[in-house]
């Protein structure tokens, strides 16, 4: 489990990456029209996101939105971009709501 802060670290690997999202935001006006769940931080302020493209939304049988909030975790591979860490998601099953203690 890798928390929002040190993912960066894990650039290039599969990893786990769990934290509270702290924004969940849609969007729609933006090329591919994703979602973003940014977590370590608030926004923009954030260390790491996870990408659901617009054309992965349906794939979701919830609001991604209602996310907000929540501790989950997220599992892929980590890539960065200029200043932060993301995963991009394309199924529920890379998408965990996490009991962490």
């Amino acid at each position: 489990m890798i928390p929002p802060e040190n993912a960066a670290r894990f650039a290039g690997k599969d990893g786990m990456v769990c934290g509270k999202v702290e924004k969940a935001r849609y969007a729609e006006g933006s090329e591919g029209q994703p979602t973003f769940l940014h977590m370590g931080g608030q926004f923009p302020r954030h260390t790491f996101s996870a990408r659901i493209s617009g054309a992965n939304r349906g794939n979701f049988g919830f609001p991604l939105e209602s996310l907000e909030g929540k501790t989950v975790c997220v599992i892929g591979k980590i890539q960065r971009d200029s200043s932060r860490a993301e995963i991009e998601v394309s199924s529920p099953a890379s998408l965990k709501l996490a009991n962490i203690k």
